[in-house]
């Protein structure tokens, strides 16, 4: 391996004193090829083993805490003990070649689908209507009660349970890109009068606390619990640089070992506000103050562009998306100097089809993601 490149390799150690054997993260991807139960199937188990064999992190998909959160087709479920079998067979998968093993645990709230949960019912902090995924029509979310958010915290505990279970080294809980969480946070989503909306940091704190305490439970010290989150809404009025920064300064205080910021772009900017102009990712490291480890994601596709993220001491874990779905191989290349060879670009003609799974090659087809692409659509 060239030299220059060392510094991508370089262990990290969590609060927790665990070791990652590199910078590398899976990305928490929607590969929509669980079962329709939202039990792991086989195409999935051979897909997350490819792209968990080089990290030193693996995440699996966003996995719904209930029936009722769950936001897309072939979406992994970790709401039921009947998901224990499947979640066992990944669990050994994604840790067959050295990754930490974590699952993302996640409800859909108002993004969830009314056509996959349990009669076409949706909830969310306040009632909305919107278009979410792969739907043509908007659809309607009521407002949950407060019986029902006491519920669903419960739920990302049990879910937590169930990850220690099924063995694997942790847990990632999903507070971004406009999921429940993130939709208690932001004063787009969260309207409410009650406790919930006069302090709509309450819900993602009480269930963090409903982690962790379902950790000291069921888990010992070396099981890691991550956070994710967004930044920055475009909606009005959404969520700011300065709600980020409150959010961060509470999550650090927790017993977290890492916080992962979901960007599409490692570099981006601050929209408006107090911050506007700054990249988000260097106040969200100064926010952090050297507490944890931060985990920046964010188009990503060349060895290069990995490589100034990290030198720019502004992230501690690159977390691979797109790219590692175009060349599971990436970090194998970068190795065994072969990162010429490395495939940065969608080939729809491609023999192999990148290896991924079927439903996850025809989104790609089809343009639902943004790639760099050989037919330039």
């Amino acid at each position: 391996m060239d030299e220059k490149f060392e510094s991508l390799f370089e262990k990290v150690t969590l609060p927790n004193k665990v070791e990652l054997r590199n910078r590398f993260v899976l990305a928490p991807l929607t590969h929509v090829s669980s079962n329709d139960d939202g039990t792991i199937s086989d195409v999935e188990i051979n897909y997350v083993e490819q792209r968990s064999k080089d990290v030193g992190l693996a995440i699996s998909a966003a996995s719904n805490v209930t029936d009722l959160g769950k936001a897309f087709p072939g979406q992994p479920s970790v709401a039921h003990d009947s998901d224990l079998d499947g979640l066992k067979r990944l669990a050994k998968a994604m840790k067959k070649n050295g990754a930490k093993a974590i699952v993302q645990i996640h409800h859909g709230g108002a993004q969830s689908l009314p056509y996959l949960t349990p009669n076409g019912d949706v909830a969310a902090p306040s009632p909305i209507t919107l278009q979410s995924f792969d739907e043509k029509e908007e659809h309607h979310a009521r407002e949950m009660t407060h019986e029902e958010i006491e519920q669903t915290i419960t739920a990302f505990g049990e879910a937590t349970r169930r990850v220690i279970e099924a063995g694997f080294d942790g847990v990632e809980i999903h507070g971004a890109n406009h999921y429940l969480i993130q939709q208690f946070v932001s004063p787009y989503y969260n309207r409410r009068d009650d406790e919930w909306g006069e302090n709509r940091l309450k819900f993602p704190m009480k269930v963090v606390d409903e982690v962790v305490h379902t950790i000291k439970a069921h888990a010992d010290e070396n099981f890691i619990v991550g956070y994710r989150f967004s930044p920055e809404e475009a909606e009005t009025p959404g969520i700011t640089m300065e709600i980020t920064e409150e959010l961060v300064k509470n999550l650090i205080e927790k017993p977290l070992d890492y916080l992962h910021v979901s960007l599409m772009d490692v570099n981006a900017k601050t929209r408006e506000g107090r911050y506007q102009g700054e990249e988000r990712i260097k106040l969200l490291h100064q926010w952090i103050d050297g507490r944890m480890p931060l985990v920046g994601i964010g188009s990503i596709f060349t060895v290069e562009q990995a490589l100034e993220a990290v030198e720019s001491k502004n992230v501690e874990l690159l977390a691979l998306g797109r790219e590692i779905l175009l060349d599971h191989n990436f970090i194998n290349k970068i190795q065994n100097d072969k990162e010429n060879d490395i495939i940065s670009v969608f080939d729809p003609n491609r023999e192999n089809k990148h290896d991924l799974p079927p439903k996850l090659w025809e989104q790609f087809n089809a343009g639902f993601y943004p790639l760099p692409r050989t037919d330039g659509k």
